[in-house]
């Protein structure tokens, strides 16, 4: 079956849930970033302007019989030139079953400018799309095409990625929705030296409080950490027993990442989802500089992208956890098939206090986690309940 035309769709997907949140909203701040370190960008500095965001992007692969798969990605308005100019005039044509070999041609035709950054961002909602189209053609669902269920379900973790309710009532939440484990982000930096210290180590030690001993508690920073910085940090947090430590430090910095394995050998590490296509993923896997890496199926390069990073970790005896897994059907099939993949993470908000996660799906036919369980659709592809209308409605 060949292609037939390949398009995109700048879209607002954003959930507007029914129910209103129980808890109010607090002036808490906002999680860390690495731009903080001038006081100028930091919430309530000299230059608070909102930049315009960039939309997401659906991308619309279709077959000679009609079948549509549909792909996503972020970052969308330069992601669509890319694909539109240089993509699709290259797949359409193409047999639609052949994703190996049209990932592989966007990726070596991306190289003169690089097939990471912008470029892995407009491969992955084009080799989304693919996989959603093979799977429709084929009758079965994307998992398994990847090689069937390697669990009866996934485990699910919750992120912390809206502050505005505050620690007690997210965190509280979270646990009533049946979630074992949980992840909060960094307020502090560098920066703040000592004083920093303190108050992140207040933050830890009340969200360990909050959840107990029986859930697991993870940490992000953002990327916006030093060595030195991170080094005291978790020799403070130790105590608190934290499953790992996250996007510690400045993505590109390989040689930082070798140097902080060296002075927390204690501590899991976690890093990936700044990182685009495989190659550095399977540098950090050779020198074992973290214990699990964190591809984002929307923005490495998609399904076989993080395929290829899957099959990278099992080989050095490390563990994939999905940047976002469980926000898509994407991220849901891959952990589904995948034996490196334990757990999933849930993130884009997850819920406001009270408000079920029945009304936080962005795209319809995305199943729901219950109880910190997931199970992925066993619809066609990736199960998406996408027509005409709803695209109509999202469009912009």
């Amino acid at each position: 079956m060949k292609i037939k035309s390949v398009a995109t769709l700048l879209v607002d997907i954003t959930p507007r849930p029914r129910t209103s949140p129980r808890a109010p909203r607090l002036d808490a701040g906002r999680f860390v970033s690495p731009s903080w370190r001038y006081a100028e960008l930091r919430p309530n500095g000299a230059h608070q302007l909102t930049p315009r965001r960039w939309l997401r992007l659906l991308c619309l692969v279709t077959a000679e019989d009609g079948t549509r798969g549909v792909g996503m990605t972020i970052h969308g308005d330069p992601v669509q030139h890319i694909i539109e100019d240089q993509f699709a005039p290259l797949l359409i044509g193409q047999d639609a079953m052949a994703t190996e070999k049209l990932w592989d041609m966007m990726n070596r035709t991306a190289l003169p400018y690089s097939s990471g950054g912008l470029a892995s961002y407009a491969i992955s909602a084009v080799d989304t799309a693919l996989w959603d189209l093979k799977g429709k053609l084929l009758g079965r669902p994307v998992y398994e095409l990847l090689g069937g269920p390697q669990k009866e379900r996934i485990f699910c973790y919750a992120s912390n990625t809206d502050l505005s309710y505050g620690l007690e009532a997210s965190l509280s939440w979270f646990l009533e929705l049946g979630f074992k484990a949980v992840k909060i982000f960094a307020a502090h930096g560098p920066w703040e030296g000592i004083e920093g210290l303190r108050k992140e180590e207040e933050r830890v030690a009340r969200a360990r409080e909050i959840v107990g001993d029986d859930v697991e508690l993870a940490f992000d920073c953002w990327m916006s950490f030093d060595i030195d910085y991170a080094v005291r940090l978790a020799e403070v947090l130790r105590p608190y027993r934290l499953k790992w430590i996250e996007d510690i430090l400045n993505p590109e910095d390989h040689e930082g990442y070798r140097h902080l394995r060296q002075r927390l050998p204690y501590q899991p590490l976690a890093t990936g989802e700044h990182w685009y296509t495989p190659f550095p993923f399977a540098r950090a896997a050779a020198e074992r500089l973290l214990d699990i890496l964190q591809p984002d199926v929307l923005w490495a390069g998609g399904i076989s992208g993080c395929l290829r990073i899957c099959h990278l970790a099992e080989a050095f005896g490390l563990s994939v956890i999905t940047h976002g897994g469980m926000n898509f059907p994407y991220g849901q099939h891959l952990a589904f098939a995948m034996p490196t993949i334990p757990w999933g993470e849930r993130s884009e908000t997850v819920a406001a206090p009270g408000v079920p996660l029945e009304e936080m799906v962005h795209l319809p036919g995305t199943p729901v986690i219950r109880e910190g369980y997931l199970v992925p659709s066993d619809a066609p592809g990736f199960g998406l309940e996408i027509d005409e209308r709803w695209l109509e409605k999202v469009a912009l």
